[in-house]
């Protein structure tokens, strides 16, 4: 990104643990609007920045102990309001730990990330949202979604008013999106879920541009 962004565009951070490609995911993030940052460092990843993107590619346990040395910093910007979309295992980042490995999370939500239980793993292709209509404030068209996933998150009973989609991979049904504020988790890939999940992310940049402008005029009437 240039050092010198004008100020009407919304600052989106990418937060890479160094899991794999993240074109798709930057292509869809990037409109005339916007301006997207790649950073692996997790204190400068919320640091100077509108919104954070935690990417969906690789496994919680090198992702967790590459978050580690800023996971204070990044858990207290985010519950302190900076919009935030974690996607698959970003998701999965957003909860406390995990049954794929050791490391823990940002615990912003409470629960643990398990194995899906079905037969079939890992959940790869198209399945349906449900009770999906607060998913993003706003009708975006998005109501199946694409999946690449082996853990889904199972939210402690205190977490569970924040799950705002389901789907179900054979018997079992797990959150496809949470929601908590402006933290948004879905276990869904957006970026590959065809025009309404481009449409979902624009929304959740269009909520974050949003947030920015109302923190901006609270702090001028001061």
């Amino acid at each position: 990104m240039n050092d010198a962004v004008p100020s009407d565009r919304l600052r989106v951070t990418v937060f890479d643990y160094g899991a794999g490609n993240l074109h798709s995911l930057i292509k869809t993030l990037e409109t005339p609007n916007s301006v997207v940052r790649v950073v692996t460092d997790p204190t400068l990843a919320v640091r100077d920045t509108d919104a954070l993107v935690l990417p969906g590619v690789g496994a919680f346990s090198p992702a967790a102990q590459r978050l580690a040395p800023g996971r204070a910093v990044m858990r207290h910007a985010l519950l302190g309001g900076l919009p935030c979309l974690g996607i698959c295992l970003g998701m999965q980042l957003l909860f406390e730990s995990s049954d794929e490995g050791a490391g823990t999370g940002l615990g912003v939500f409470t629960g643990r990330v398990t194995r899906v239980r079905a037969q079939r793993v890992p959940h790869i292709g198209w399945n349906r949202l449900e009770e999906a209509e607060a998913l993003v404030g706003m009708d975006t068209g998005l109501v199946v979604a694409y999946y690449a996933n082996s853990f889904v998150c199972r939210p402690a009973p205190e977490s569970l008013p924040y799950v705002v989609a389901w789907s179900q991979h054979e018997d079992d049904r797990f959150p496809a999106a949470v929601r908590r504020g402006m933290l948004i988790g879905t276990q869904f890939h957006p970026e590959k879920s065809s025009v309404p999940g481009v449409h979902f992310v624009h929304a959740f940049l269009r909520e974050a541009a949003q947030a920015r402008a109302t923190a901006t005029s609270l702090m001028e009437t001061r």
